[in-house]
């Protein structure tokens, strides 16, 4: 029993080490996006259009990213200091969701980019891809509690 609990707790450590390099690749992937994205935005960026239509600039948006992006991606150490290395398994889910959410903030910035700008686009096409993101944060999202429910209904049965 107490190799196996060894042996498990590698395994979280070793995969914990990994997601916290794939954590650090998505967070460059969405810094270089952002900035290219950055520099072929209009000057106005349009983000509804019709009797609603809602304009703001593009330094606007550069903010506003910056600082959502950066206070998510600033969690991963917070969460990291607050929980004791035991908490592996919970760490190593906390940085999928902020990977997950990377990808949003990637999608998201790419749509916008893609909404100002003056090609023909069928829109219908990319909704895949928003949606798809979408899920992945929900999915991931609601991954942590029924695999905490499932893993105390586990260690009930064994006891």
């Amino acid at each position: 029993m107490k190799c196996w609990f060894i042996l498990q707790l590698k395994f979280n450590h070793m995969a914990l080490k990994i997601i916290k390099g794939v954590w650090f690749l998505s967070l460059m992937a969405f810094l270089g996006a952002f900035m290219y994205i950055y520099a072929s935005l209009p000057e106005n960026v349009t983000l509804l259009e019709g009797d609603s239509a809602i304009e703001l600039s593009r330094d606007t948006i550069f903010y506003g990213f910056l600082v959502v992006t950066g206070i998510t991606n600033m969690l991963v150490f917070i969460v990291s200091r607050l929980f004791p290395a035991d908490q592996s398994q919970f760490k190593t889910w906390f940085y999928g969701l902020v990977i997950s959410l990377n990808l949003f903030f990637i999608v998201a910035l790419a749509f916008i980019n893609l909404y100002n700008s003056t090609e023909k686009f069928d829109y219908s096409n990319i909704g895949y891809v928003i949606y798809g993101s979408i899920c992945l944060v929900a999915v991931w999202v609601v991954s942590w509690p029924v695999y905490a429910i499932f893993r105390k209904n586990i260690n009930k049965q064994t006891v």
